[in-house]
């Protein structure tokens, strides 16, 4: 019993001695141990220096005077229209002496000739299809092809004419109907139907004038009615207490108290309404009878002179015939003198628009543009704007020359704070400049910038070298020094939506060893060379600040030193 005692003892002591054993060792490497999750961070020094501020960007190459070289007829003035170009002789960059063939025109020539003939063409079908539908006469037809169009005295003769004409079957017309009236009136009874028609449709309007008043009138009294019945159905609901049930499940009086006085409210109004209308129609009301009467009369008489006769009903039919004979006579001559206006008006619209098209096609046709274009100035080919089997642009610009002995330009925006750094001469480095063949860069203007005045200047640079328009150069200029007490790596700076800062490591003593925070400090870069930037900000120097880490480092977060294992 005692052995067994005494074997359990021992297991009790060596288990509390492993487990000391390995709290121990935890405590002691704890921190080793937390410092492999931390970001690892490198450092340098914050100390003094020498900053060479220069400035950087990129421009684009750019002509600074360039030639332009135009299509152009054999007076020297500009061509109008497009020429085909058959080949192209010279690309961009080469270099052209004076009289060398820049390019070949295709040997049909102008483009927009044939496109004025072929409107001509248009406009001339159509017309001719009008003429076959009968919309113009064929003399309009025929003054177009001639060009020889009616004159303004001829068109006033035709008129004239016309209008005399139209004058004479008038009066024929007249003249027929007139005894077409009397033939009537002895007839017996179809003159007199004539007018018994005529108080026939005098009683009619009369009746219906009336009667239509008093149908609206009671149209209206109609729809108050109904309104009021509608009105006592919510009276009758309420006075009955009537019920119905709500969305919620409670019974609840079908016509409210405020529906029920509405309803008693508008049924006054409609009654007003009612006897004020009906008040008002009473005289119609009390006319219908009688003027229902003197319609009566009067068809009554209309129907018996109808039913009268004649024995000259067959002259009567005769001169009827020789009215609308007369009448369709008289139509034909008034379309035929709207016939005659309307032409005239689609001749002068014709004169005017062919006269053009004819212009033009002479003008065009007669531009006489030699079969090639010669380089007019010796330079250098900056611009080509012309492909071989397509037309020439409709401004007629085809190619730009940068002249012999000219130099480039190149521009750069900057901030105005960058821009004192700056003075007109100032030579430009060229970035890379072992790409480049004896290009110089010499800063020539500084302007304020037209797209932001107040907060940019607008740098510009004469260029001069082996260089071609629409080039990129990078360049930096500015070659003033100044020492400061405090300069970090570029990589050190760091910005976020309140400014500039970089973090600085403090040290946290501990029981075990040193623990590192990342510190953040607000700081004004003054100046900024390739590879370090003055700084404005609390510090004393030879601070630690953080360069590069190897996760995302954020102020008042524990961070590990590279090499150092903490």
């Amino acid at each position: 019993m005692n052995e067994k005692s005494s074997k359990r003892r021992e297991w009790v002591k060596t288990a509390a001695i492993v487990f000391l054993s390995v709290l121990l060792v935890l405590t002691f490497f704890s921190n080793t141990i937390m410092n492999y999750s931390l970001p690892e961070v490198a450092t340098q020094y914050v100390e003094s220096g020498t900053i060479t501020a220069k400035i950087r960007g990129t421009g684009t190459v750019e002509s600074g005077d360039p030639y332009s070289v135009k299509l152009k007829n054999a007076e020297d003035k500009v061509a109008t229209g497009g020429y085909e170009v058959e080949s192209i002789e010279v690309k961009r960059g080469d270099e052209v002496m004076k009289g060398d063939v820049l390019c070949h025109l295709a040997a049909e020539g102008n483009k927009a000739a044939k496109d004025k003939r072929e409107e001509l063409d248009k406009v001339m079908l159509q017309l001719e299809i009008d003429v076959v539908n009968g919309i113009y006469s064929q003399s309009v037809l025929s003054h177009a092809q001639s060009g020889n169009f009616i004159s303004m005295g001829d068109y006033q003769k035709q008129i004239t004419a016309k209008d005399s004409e139209i004058n004479i079957l008038k009066n024929e017309l007249q003249d027929a109907k007139d005894t077409l009236e009397a033939v009537k009136d002895n007839a017996g009874g179809t003159v007199s139907a004539s007018s018994e028609k005529k108080k026939l449709e005098k009683a009619q309007a009369a009746y219906d004038e009336v009667a239509d008043r008093v149908d609206a009138a009671q149209a209206e009294i109609d729809k108050w009615q109904a309104e009021i019945e509608a009105n006592d159905k919510l009276i009758q609901d309420h006075l009955a207490g009537k019920e119905t049930i709500d969305e919620a499940g409670n019974r609840v009086p079908a016509v409210t108290n405020a529906q029920y006085q509405m309803a008693e409210n508008n049924n006054k109004i409609l009654n007003n309404r009612i006897t004020a209308k009906k008040a008002e129609i009473a005289d119609d009301e009390a006319k219908l009878p009688s003027l229902k009467k003197a319609l009566d009369k009067a068809q009554k008489a209309y129907d018996n002179k109808i039913n009268g006769g004649g024995d000259k009903q067959d002259e009567i039919s005769d001169w009827t015939k020789e009215v609308e004979a007369r009448q369709e006579r008289l139509d034909d001559a008034e379309d035929a003198k709207a016939k005659i206006q309307k032409d005239f008006a689609k001749e002068l619209e014709l004169k005017d628009q062919l006269s053009k098209l004819r212009e033009e096609i002479d003008k065009l046709e007669g531009e006489a543009v030699n079969g090639e274009v010669t380089a007019p100035i010796s330079g250098t080919i900056i611009a080509i704007y012309v492909k071989s089997g397509e037309e020439t642009p409709a401004n007629n610009l085809l190619f730009e020359i940068q002249p012999a002995g000219k130099g480039y330009t190149m521009e750069m925006t900057v901030t105005n704070e960058q821009a004192k750094r700056l003075s007109v001469g100032d030579v430009a480095d060229l970035v890379n400049s072992w790409r480049y063949n004896d290009v110089s860069v010499v800063l020539s203007s500084i302007k304020p910038s037209p797209t932001n005045p107040s907060q940019n200047k607008l740098l510009t640079f004469d260029v001069e070298g082996d260089v071609m328009e629409g080039q990129s150069l990078n360049i930096s200029v500015g070659q003033k020094s100044a020492q400061y007490d405090l300069t970090v790596p570029n990589s050190a700076i760091r910005e976020d939506n309140n400014g500039k800062f970089i973090l600085t490591v403090e040290t946290k003593s501990t029981p075990l060893s040193n623990r590192y925070i990342a510190t953040r400090v607000d700081v004004e870069v003054l100046a900024s060379d390739d590879n370090r930037s003055a700084i404005s900000a609390p510090l004393y120097g030879y601070e630690y600040v953080i360069t590069t880490s190897t996760a995302p480092v954020e102020a008042g977060k524990y961070i590990r030193l590279a090499n150092n294992e903490g």
